[in-house]
Order: structure tokens, then C-alpha cells, then sequence
């Protein structure tokens, strides 16, 4: 068994860009959204919001924009405009599944702790056939604060039955890296290329880093 396994009891996935192939999507769907209401994509506004639940990203994007549709009537758009990617172009990264199974044989536990929607992660890991893995899925919209708050990693741990100091977190952007470490658990980097620039401040903030799910059996 891998060393970043050692005295872990579960594990804790991020889903976009960590566990699924989808960070590329978004940047397309708020140029679009943003599109249909006039406004210009500002490019910084991927920064602003990285780690913010669907809720608070909702929140941002009315303040901000000075949009004139309900919060709910803003998370419904942007669930319909994802929902065929999710459903047809969204794959699990390289080396994810063989993971999963590695983890479930081993009897290590496993959670997801997303920024995503509720409808949109439960769509997402149906679809990939990966449900039965999950003893918990949380999404922050249901605690307070989303990443880099630890809120979210600190609930699926509760649900589990594991203390932080046995949970490790596997995370691609900073925000949630934050938000492993705020929770005290360790946490393994995951290379995105939506987030290369971050790399070198991923590595120092992380445990651990891998550019692929396939290194963690390479031995």
C-alpha cells in the first residue's frame, strides 16, 4: 500500500477537476450565462469565486452583476446549462475508478465534499456509476462557510465516523487544499489543467501531490 495511505481511515474527494474532468466547462458556462444578460466576462472572476459554493457563487454573481433574477431562478440556469455536459462529457480522471476500488478493498472510507450542486454531483456519480462507493456526498451549501472554511470537509468526516487526523483529502485548487488543511486533515494536491498556474503553491500548501491517480500504484 502507498505511504499516503498510512494510518487513514478515510478519504475525501473533491469532485470537479479532482475526481471528474470538468473545471473546463464552467469558465464556458459563466461567459455564456453572463452573455445572455449583456455583461462581458470579467477575467479575474474565475479567481474571485474559486471555493464558493453554488449558493454563495449564486450570492456573488446577483451582487456583483446587479442581476435581477432570484438566487434560486440563477442555481436552476446554471443547472440546466451544465446538465447535458455532465451528462455526456464529463469522464472520472485518469487512474480515478482503480482508486475507488483500491480504497473499498481495503475498507477505507470514502466521501465527497463538493462546491458543486446537489443535483448536478448526484447526477454526475450515477451517471458514472460510482455511487455505491460514497458512504457520504456533501455539498457546501449545506454548512455555513464554503471552501476555504473547513466546514464541508469537517461534515463528511462526521457522517463517516472519522476523526480529521484519519481523513486524507484529495483537492485540485487552493481554496480547497485551505480547506483540507483548516479541517486537519492531510491532504494530496491533484494536477488540473484548468489550475496549472497554481501548481508550485499547491505543492507547498498540500502534503502531497500528484499529477495522476495512476502514481498511487506505481510502487
Amino acid at each position: 500500500m502507498n505511504k499516503i495511505f498510512k494510518n487513514i481511515k478515510a478519504v475525501i474527494f473533491d469532485l470537479d477537476g479532482t475526481l471528474v474532468d470538468s473545471m473546463w466547462m464552467w469558465r464556458n458556462i459563466d461567459i455564456e450565462y453572463l452573455g445572455k444578460h449583456g455583461i462581458e466576462f470579467p477575467e479575474n472572476l474565475q479567481n474571485e469565486i474559486e471555493g464558493m459554493s453554488f449558493s454563495e457563487t449564486a450570492v456573488y454573481f446577483k451582487t456583483r452583476f446587479g442581476l435581477k433574477e432570484t438566487l434560486d431562478d440563477i442555481k436552476k440556469e446554471w443547472n440546466q446549462m451544465a446538465w447535458d455536459k455532465y451528462t455526456t462529457k464529463v469522464p472520472l480522471k485518469e487512474g480515478a475508478l482503480d482508486l475507488l476500488r483500491f480504497l473499498k478493498e481495503n475498507n477505507i472510507k470514502t466521501g465527497i465534499a463538493t462546491s458543486n450542486s446537489r443535483e448536478l454531483v448526484d447526477l454526475t456519480i450515477q451517471k458514472l456509476k460510482v455511487k455505491e462507493f460514497f458512504g457520504s456526498v456533501r455539498t457546501s451549501c449545506e454548512v455555513e462557510k464554503g471552501k476555504p472554511a473547513p466546514d464541508i470537509y469537517r461534515l463528511v468526516a462526521k457522517d463517516l465516523e472519522v476523526k480529521a487526523e484519519g481523513c486524507l483529502v484529495f483537492e485540485d485548487i487552493i481554496q480547497g487544499i485551505m480547506a483540507g488543511k483548516n479541517a486537519g486533515m492531510k491532504v494530496c494536491a491533484v494536477y488540473d489543467p484548468y489550475s496549472t498556474e497554481d501548481t508550485d503553491k499547491k505543492k507547498e500548501l498540500a502534503d502531497y501531490y500528484i499529477e495522476s491517480f495512476k502514481e498511487l500504484f506505481i510502487t
